[in-house]
């Protein structure tokens, strides 16, 4: 049943796609090749150049940044990038340049910092400034925030709650004759660049993906034989197939591969510690000893 909703997400994910940036199957060529002439050459490479920088088990996240960029610079024309956004906040192009997020997204890496905003920004153009931001890991409906000064009952307030994402909020009278304000979960919607970012993650998945010109290919390294072996035959112990993970694991290239048949994330919980073993393994990370103990302990 899970593996039937991983389907259905890339499913949908790939429908997306097709509309949003015409591929048939998203690949790292065809995206960054659409890339190029919406944000200029400079940019592009400034943004290939911080894809190749980043951890291999990270490229995917990276790239999904790069089409919601490519959607937003569509939708709201090139000039988003050098137009200061006020305060102590620079331009995209100032971000780009110093390739550092900054508060309150350092949690982001710079491309996905870049990706919030301009999903942000377009759904700001076709909904308006939201009145206020609401977690929806919470989803009680009534009173979330104060109500700006002059609402009405049974006026429509747009609400923030992710980059790019935005519900409407309905201002009724209570029974006291207090203003407050129900969610409509009905209203739920994403911007084009937010829905790109979405949706070509998850179609294209964790990889390999190669980038233009790139050499040495980092997809052909070879890995620790013994640690490629026990989290592999781990795997097939935990109802993964030979299939899904693969033969063997000789390269960098096998494990991602291995990692993104086996949909990990649709199994058991036991199956995270299985990924930061395996994510380990591909990065080369000083840490895959302790994650490899963390698996056999668990």
């Amino acid at each position: 049943m899970r593996q039937a909703h991983a389907e259905d997400a890339r499913t949908e994910a790939r429908r997306v796609v097709r509309h949003l940036l015409g591929e048939e199957t998203p690949t790292a060529d065809a995206l960054i090749a659409g890339l190029r002439p919406v944000i200029g050459a400079e940019r592009c490479d400034r943004c290939v150049g911080l894809v190749l920088g980043a951890p291999l088990t990270r490229r995917s996240a990276e790239l999904a940044a790069l089409a919601a960029l490519l959607v937003g610079t569509r939708e709201l024309g090139e000039r988003w990038w050098t137009r200061p956004r006020g305060g102590k906040l620079p331009a995209p192009d100032e971000v780009l340049r110093t390739a550092v997020a900054i508060e309150p997204w350092t949690d982001l890496t710079a491309l996905e910092m870049l990706a919030a905003w301009v999903s942000d920004d377009a759904a700001d153009e076709l909904w308006g400034r939201p009145v206020a931001e609401v977690d929806l890991n919470s989803w009680q409906a009534e009173d979330r925030f104060a109500l700006p000064r002059g609402a009405k009952p049974g006026q429509r307030l747009v609400v923030h709650f992710d980059a790019g994402g935005r519900l409407d909020a309905v201002v009724t009278r209570r029974p006291d004759g207090d203003l407050g304000s129900n969610l409509d979960f009905h209203s739920l919607r994403y911007s084009r660049p937010a829905e790109a970012q979405w949706s070509w993650g998850v179609a294209a998945g964790l990889g390999p993906h190669r980038l233009p010109g790139e050499k040495p290919d980092p997809y052909a390294r070879r890995v620790d034989a013994r640690a490629a072996r026990i989290l592999r035959d781990w795997g097939l112990r935990h109802g993964a197939t030979v299939k899904e993970l693969g033969e063997r694991w000789d390269t960098v290239g096998d494990v991602v591969a291995a990692i993104e048949r086996a949909d990990w994330m649709w199994r058991s919980g036991e199956w995270f510690g299985w990924w930061r073993g395996a994510s380990a393994l591909v990065d080369d990370s000083d840490y895959l000893p302790f994650r490899l103990e963390e698996l056999a302990a668990g």
